[in-house]
């Protein structure tokens, strides 16, 4: 998004929900930024408006999702390795931090980060210092950084997949971000600014939305949050062929969501909530042939939430290093 978004009257702080002063606050500082809230609620947009108005805001800003990487290859991405460190690793790269130096590096879905990566998170928090991997050269960086979850973190400490001292060192300022069928009248301001940034991509001539169309806008339950409203915008704006989106022209997802009837659900014959949970986990496991992290998503847990569970179940030691 244009930088110059984040300088309007009508900040992004407004827009997802967090007071003007909070961001104004804690972006000159370095303090750790904690988001947390439902997936889609603009977590990206609060995080970049914080580096933007910080002293770092011509720095690099990095985005890491620790989702997307796969637990093999986090620690290499995150710190960088040497040549030499492991086959295929024919010549050294520097990490996601090393990239980031001087500026904000911005932690997606910390919640997936697993106990062996969480270590040197903290280091990297409280001694602002790491090894790449193969290396024994320490390297000091300078970075801001800022953490997103839209898991409760506070269940995964009780559940020891979570470090309790790498959570208090990164929820220094915790900000809850509401979702957007909670600050409906956020609603035109963000059509708006979506509206501009995909008439202008798209090449057309496309200049505003009529009341009828905002009013539509507003009817809808957003489930997918400022994520959906984006999409739901872009799609609109390729459709149109006119120079203003109509209500006409808004292309809402409204494919019917399942939902059982009230009373129609219960356990098989015989077997408890524990073992059905258990059954579960295990006809994932097999359809994902075995991959721990491909089974978490289709469960929707975490990895760290799935091998808790799995060592619950005596089928993965306490601690053990997951073997996708």
């Amino acid at each position: 998004m244009a930088p110059g978004w984040y300088l309007g009257r009508e900040t992004p702080a407004r827009r997802t929900g967090v007071g003007v002063a909070t961001i104004e606050r804690v972006a000159p500082t370095r303090a750790t930024v904690l988001l947390a809230g439902e997936s889609g609620v603009g977590k990206d947009l609060i995080a970049r408006a914080i580096h933007f108005h910080s002293p770092r805001r011509d720095r690099p800003f990095v985005k890491i999702n620790c989702t997307a990487l796969p637990e093999n290859l986090m620690e290499s991405e995150l710190f960088g390795y040497e040549k030499g460190a492991f086959t295929g690793a024919n010549t050294t790269k520097p990490g996601k931090f090393e990239q980031a130096d001087t500026g904000t590096v911005f932690l997606d879905e910390i919640g997936d980060v697993p106990g062996s990566v969480q270590v040197k998170l903290l280091r990297i928090l409280q001694e602002r210092e790491f090894e790449r991997l193969g290396s024994n050269q320490t390297r000091h960086i300078d970075v801001r950084v800022i953490a997103a979850t839209n898991q409760d973190l506070r269940m995964a400490l009780e559940q020891g997949t979570f470090r309790e001292d790498l959570y208090y060192r990164l929820n220094v300022v915790p900000i809850n971000i509401i979702p957007l069928r909670e600050r409906m009248a956020d609603i035109p301001f963000l059509a708006e600014h979506f509206l501009c940034k995909y008439a202008e991509e798209a090449g057309n001539k496309i200049t505003a939305i009529t009341p009828g169309a905002m009013s539509r806008l507003a009817a809808y339950h957003w489930p997918g949050n400022v994520r959906e409203l984006e999409n739901v915008i872009e799609r609109s704006v390729v459709m149109c062929s006119g120079t203003w989106l109509d209500a006409a022209d808004i292309k809402l997802d409204n494919a019917p969501r399942p939902r059982n009837a009230a009373g129609e659900f219960s356990l098989p014959p015989g077997m408890t909530l524990d073992q059905y949970e258990q059954e579960l986990i295990r006809e994932a496991l097999k359809r994902a042939e075995g991959n721990k992290s491909q089974a978490a998503r289709a469960l929707g847990l975490t990895r760290n939430a799935l091998r808790y569970r799995l060592a619950q179940m005596g089928l993965e030691p306490e601690g053990g290093q997951p073997q996708d």
